[in-house]
C-alpha cells in the first residue's frame, strides 16, 4: 500500500507539479586529462540541498547519439521534467557530454574518445569533490537513452564497484547496425564510425565483442546490477532490446524489461524517465544503512 501511495503521489506531481523549478541547475566545465579537452556537464541539485547537511544519491543521465549534455533539459516536451525528478526523488542528477557518437566506451585508437574514463572517473570525482554526494556504489546509479542507454549499462557493467543500478531507454543493446531497422546509408556511417574507434573486425565473429552489450551478457550477470530497460514497440531498436531480454532471461540475470507504445523520440523518453526514477528510488531506499 505504501508503494502504491508513493507512485500515486509521483504521478500527481508529474501531472500537476509546478513548472517553476525549485531545483538548482549548474553547468560545469570539466577538464578531461584522458582526452585533453574540456567538456560541459549539467548538475541539478534538489530543493533543500543548499540548506541541508546530508549527502544525496546521484543519478547519472546520459544523452543519445548526435546529442550533447543539454539534451535532457532542452529537448523533453516538458522542459521542467528533469528538475522535477530531482525534487520528487531528492537526488542529484548529473548530465555529462558524451560526444556525438562515442557510445561511451574508451576507444583504443582515438585519444579524443575516452568517454568511459570521463564518466566513470573524471566526472564522478568532480561531482564527489564539489557536491554532497553519497560516494559509494550504494548511492550511485546511471541511465540514458539510445546511445546513452548502451553507455549506461556498459559503464556500470565495467565498473560494478561504482554503480548499484543501471538503466536504458530505447538503448543500443547491439551496436551492430545490421540489427537496426534503419536505411543502409545510415548503417554504413555507423559501421565506419566503429572502424575508426575500434579498428577492423573479424567478419565471421561477433560484432566487436567487449564493446557491444549483446556480447557481454555474462559480464552483466556477474556485475550484479539492479537493471531496468525498455523500448517502444515502434522503435527501430526494438528487436535488439527483445534479444537482450531473451539472453538475460536465459542466463538468469535479474532485470526489469518493458515494452510500451512509442517510437525513438522525445515524447517516448519523457514518458519513460519517471519509471526509471521510480525503479532507482526503490533500489536506493533498500541500499540505505
Amino acid at each position: 500500500m505504501k508503494n502504491c501511495a508513493f507512485i500515486l503521489c509521483v504521478l500527481v506531481g508529474l501531472v500537476f507539479g509546478q513548472k517553476a523549478q525549485a531545483a538548482t541547475t549548474d553547468t560545469l566545465a570539466i577538464q578531461s586529462l584522458a582526452m585533453n579537452k574540456t567538456l560541459k556537464v549539467v548538475v541539478i541539485t534538489p530543493q533543500g540541498y543548499q540548506h541541508s547537511q546530508k549527502n544525496y544519491p546521484v543519478v547519472y543521465l546520459l544523452h543519445g547519439g548526435s546529442g550533447n549534455y543539454k539534451n535532457w533539459t532542452e529537448l523533453t516536451p516538458d522542459k521542467s521534467l528533469v528538475a522535477r525528478m530531482s525534487d520528487l526523488f531528492d537526488v542529484i542528477i548529473v548530465m555529462p557530454d558524451g560526444g556525438p557518437s562515442s557510445y561511451y566506451f574508451d576507444s583504443p585508437l582515438l585519444k579524443e574518445s575516452q568517454y568511459e574514463t570521463f564518466i566513470s572517473k573524471e566526472v564522478r570525482e568532480k561531482v564527489d569533490k564539489d557536491y554532497r554526494s553519497i560516494k559509494t556504489r550504494e548511492g550511485r546509479v546511471i541511465t540514458g537513452l539510445s546511445m546513452g542507454g548502451h553507455g549506461a549499462v556498459y559503464i556500470a557493467t565495467k565498473h560494478p564497484d561504482l554503480y548499484c543500478a543501471a538503466g536504458s531507454m530505447s538503448g543500443v543493446m547491439n551496436i551492430n547496425p545490421s540489427t537496426w531497422k534503419v536505411p543502409a546509408d545510415f548503417a554504413k556511417i555507423r559501421i565506419e564510425n566503429f572502424k575508426k574507434m575500434i579498428g577492423e573486425r573479424e567478419e565471421s565473429g561477433p560484432f566487436y565483442p567487449g564493446f557491444n552489450l549483446i556480447t557481454m551478457t555474462e559480464q552483466i550477470k556477474a556485475a550484479k546490477l539492479h537493471l531496468i530497460f525498455d523500448c517502444g514497440v515502434d522503435d527501430f531498436l526494438i528487436e535488439p532490446n527483445r534479444e537482450m531480454h531473451k539472453l538475460l532471461m536465459a542466463n538468469g540475470t535479474p532485470h526489469d524489461y518493458t515494452e510500451r507504445p512509442g517510437k525513438h523520440d522525445w515524447p517516448y523518453w519523457e514518458n519513460a524517465l519517471p519509471y526509471h526514477f521510480l525503479f532507482f528510488q526503490k533500489v536506493l531506499q533498500a541500499k540505505k544503512p
